[in-house]
């Protein structure tokens, strides 16, 4: 009994070490990011476009890019993710074809960004003609969203206990009347909590805007759908890798990390606040 407490003990004490040692190197990395690009933010940098090869100026057009580009990301991912969600496992015979597509669904969550970005260019930017632009890529994010959402929004509906389902049948409802009301409510925090991480993921990506559409200097804002686009997260790789004068532009580039950052923590906070006021309705509705 004694080594196996023993055992548990230091079990337990290379766990505890392990997540310190992880937290302090996050916590090392935000704090020089924040030490080093706190001083670069002002509302200059944050509303006027870039000058002089990025050397001055600002990051709007970066910052208008990576949110309508999310927005698109949204739109196709979404709806798309939860529908697909809920046909599986409210109204799919649980088969092997099921399993099949579950089992292609977390395989492609785990695919590189990088093949997300080659199958955008064939597939939008070739095949549809849509050109090198957002549309392109914000569609191309959408597919690699679109397996997280649908896995995380599953996952929700799972945590639903089947009598909730079974006590609507049998007052009469339909199916869909009893997944709507007897369901939803309950499922829809960790769906939309899922896909808002999803998205938050999606923001930080570079190899898939990269073959799609994202330019590293654009001074002004695009005009239409088609037209390529600035991003926080393509600028910040050319600032930090590729720039000309990468000593001359570091403090942009940890300005904009700063932004990306904060945009990214905001998408948290949104997941989070939006779970706990569900969380709310649903117990006062009990």
């Amino acid at each position: 009994m004694k080594a196996r407490a023993l055992t548990e003990k230091i079990g337990f004490l290379t766990l505890m070490a392990a997540s310190a040692l992880v937290v302090l190197i996050l916590f090392s990395i935000l704090i020089d990011i924040f030490y080093n690009g706190f001083s670069v933010l002002s509302w200059e940098f944050l509303s006027q476009s870039p000058r002089e090869g990025m050397t001055a100026g600002g990051i709007l057009p970066a910052i208008i890019g990576t949110f309508v580009v999310s927005l698109i990301t949204i739109i196709l991912a979404v709806p798309l993710g939860m529908f697909s969600a809920i046909y599986l496992n409210e109204y799919a015979h649980q088969g092997k074809l099921v399993r099949l597509i579950r089992l292609s669904i977390r395989n492609l969550s785990g695919v590189p960004s990088i093949v997300y970005g080659l199958f955008g260019v064939a597939l939008f930017v070739r095949f549809f003609h849509f050109g090198a632009g957002i549309l392109s890529a914000g569609m191309t994010l959408g597919l690699l969203t679109l397996p997280w959402t649908i896995t995380a929004s599953e996952e929700a509906l799972k945590t639903v206990p089947k009598a909730f389902r079974d006590g609507a049948l049998a007052l009469g409802a339909t199916k869909w009347q009893a997944i709507r009301t007897n369901v939803l409510p309950y499922a829809i925090p960790g769906m939309l909590t899922g896909a808002i991480l999803g998205l938050a993921r999606a923001a930080g990506e570079t190899a898939p805007i990269l073959f799609t559409g994202a330019a590293f200097f654009i001074p002004n804002l695009p005009k239409s759908l088609f037209d390529q686009f600035m991003a926080l997260p393509y600028h910040l790789y050319i600032l930090a890798t590729q720039h000309q004068d990468i000593g001359k532009v570091r403090p942009i580039a940890y300005g904009t990390a700063l932004v990306l950052i904060a945009l990214i923590l905001c998408l948290n906070v949104v997941a989070v606040s939006i779970r706990y006021q569900y969380r709310k309705k649903a117990r006062m509705a009990q």
